[in-house]
């Protein structure tokens, strides 16, 4: 049998058909291998092709492509995307389609300004996520026939299951949003509808409970009132287990279609350099004369063995905005850019990030914010040419691993606005740490409390988690590492905690806690 014969009865085996100019592609990549070779390749094709979103089973040859390169068959990462600062305007947005059970791009153009459809859309995408990722999970799954297995089945009910009870039920376990449609009352809501609860005999498992927030409750529905005993936050999802389930689809956002992870020369570059560092720092001061210079200390420090990246976090200023806040923070970067000219290796060697903080200059408090305006910062970037100034929040892909940055004193807003705030002997940032990967949200505050741009929540979704979510806060600094894979760590304010700060190893997944005396 011919190659090209191999190739297209292969494909039409699995309900699948290949355009001319997609089968000439496949010809050339598979020409001069093994009849063995050729047979692994089309099976991993294939494998690969049935966890995309398609939108026809006649394939372009843009789809091969994008399928050969994620295989790695003649095909090598590219250099210059090893590190990658991506914007959160950028973000690609992807919706979950709940008959095809993937993910798909959504394409559509959307005004940053959206209208109330938008906001709507912002809950349910929420909503459809983690209600995928939670009847996924081994406790909520049906059981398979024979698999014999002892684990404890739940089923969850939807708001309109205890809204058509016309008799007393047992405990029943409902995912839904915590919402006070009237004031001082708490509901469950959901797609279907919504239901008053009784939580003041309610047991709060680990996290921050706040409104907006997505629960499992468990409780009785008895005359019009969901009882809740127990609320607890949806289990978490670890990365490896969310890319098996949906293929190497690029949720993260760059140049490529398919995930970073999937890139064996990505691995190989991180394997080479395992002591590559990232240097966090958090309310960098540039006015201040003593940030200035125990900055100065900080690069002398690593002039040796310079980090792979600086991450600057705002704010920028220590002064209130006034007549002298934006010439103070113009001569404050041009004064970074002229100290980083004296350490030659770290500017040929180390990029340098910035992401703007609460107090920096911007269009309004509502996030994500625009990197800072060019006003500002083109004295350093002309200096500096491995300057990149980046929104909040901004991710960055270094090789194989995907880190998210947030500057945001979410921890404060997270407690002022608890309905409950833990008890026990759980430190906060736990809490913290528990609530947002369980939400796969950055910032799962109500809107009023912080306000997101409607149309680019997305950008703040952490699914499938990342290696490392840096939080900015000033808050004490903190470093957890999750049960599920993804390291959450707060450097602290450098300029209000003795100036410290954290480094970290992406490729070891190690986190230092370090300051400057």
């Amino acid at each position: 049998m011919s190659l090209r014969s191999k190739i297209v009865s292969t494909f039409k085996l699995h309900g699948l058909s290949l355009r001319s100019e997609a089968t000439a592609y496949l010809l050339e990549a598979l020409d001069g291998l093994s009849g063995g070779d050729v047979k692994h390749w089309l099976t991993r094709f294939i494998e690969t092709i049935q966890k995309k979103p398609l939108k026809s089973g006649a394939l372009s040859r843009d789809v091969i492509e994008a399928v050969v390169e994620e295989c790695g068959v003649g095909t090598s990462a590219d250099d210059n995307n090893a590190f990658l600062v991506i914007d959160a305007f950028s973000v690609p947005k992807l919706s979950y389609s709940t008959d095809r059970k993937k993910f798909l791009v959504d394409d559509g153009k959307y005004s940053i300004h959206g209208s109330s459809e938008d906001k709507a859309r912002l809950f349910c995408d929420r909503y459809t996520v983690l209600y995928q990722r939670t009847h996924r999970h081994e406790l909520f799954s049906n059981p398979v026939l024979g698999s014999g297995t002892s684990v404890a089945k739940y089923q969850l009910h939807p708001v309109e299951y205890l809204l058509s009870l016309s008799s007393l039920l047992g405990n029943c376990l409902v995912f839904g949003m915590i919402a006070q449609l009237k004031e001082g009352t708490y509901f469950l809501e959901d797609s279907t509808g919504s239901v008053e609860m009784d939580i003041s005999t309610s047991e709060f498992h680990t996290g921050l409970f706040t409104e907006n927030c997505f629960v499992l409750a468990e409780g009785v529905y008895e005359d019009k009132l969901f009882h809740v005993t127990a609320l607890g936050f949806p289990p978490p999802e670890p990365s490896a287990y969310s890319r098996s389930y949906f293929g190497n689809v690029n949720f993260f956002g760059g140049p490529s279609t398919v995930s970073c992870k999937a890139s064996a020369q990505y691995e190989k570059m991180e394997k080479e350099n395992p002591d590559a560092a990232l240097v966090v720092l958090s309310d960098v001061w540039l006015d201040q004369v003593t940030t200035l210079d125990k900055l100065k200390v900080l690069f002398t420090g690593f002039m040796e063995a310079p980090p792979a990246v600086f991450v600057f976090c705002g704010s920028f200023c220590s002064m209130p905005s006034g007549p002298k806040y934006y010439q103070a923070l113009k001569d404050g970067f041009k004064a970074l850019a002229d100290l980083i000219g004296d350490y030659p290796t770290l500017l040929e060697r180390t990029r340098f990030v910035f992401v703007p903080g609460p107090a920096d200059p911007g269009p309004g408090n509502v996030i994500p914010r625009p990197p800072l305006p060019e006003v500002f910062t083109q004295q350093l970037t002309s200096q500096v040419p491995l300057a990149s100034f980046a929104s909040n929040p901004c991710r960055v892909q270094y090789c194989s691993k995907e880190i998210v940055i947030f500057r945001e004193d979410i921890m404060n807003k997270m407690c002022r606005n608890c309905i409950r705030l833990p008890s026990d002997d759980v430190d906060l940032p736990t809490h913290l740490v528990k609530t947002l990967e369980s939400q796969a949200h950055l910032c799962p505050l109500p809107l009023h409390v912080r306000p997101v741009y409607w149309t680019k929540d997305h950008a703040l979704h952490l699914y499938p988690l990342p290696d490392l979510v840096i939080l900015a806060d000033k808050f004490d600094p903190f470093t957890v590492n999750s049960q599920t894979g993804c390291t959450f760590v707060n450097p602290g304010s450098f300029a209000r905690s003795d100036f410290q700060f954290k480094v970290c190893f992406p490729f070891k997944g190690e986190v230092q806690d370090s300051k400057i005396p």
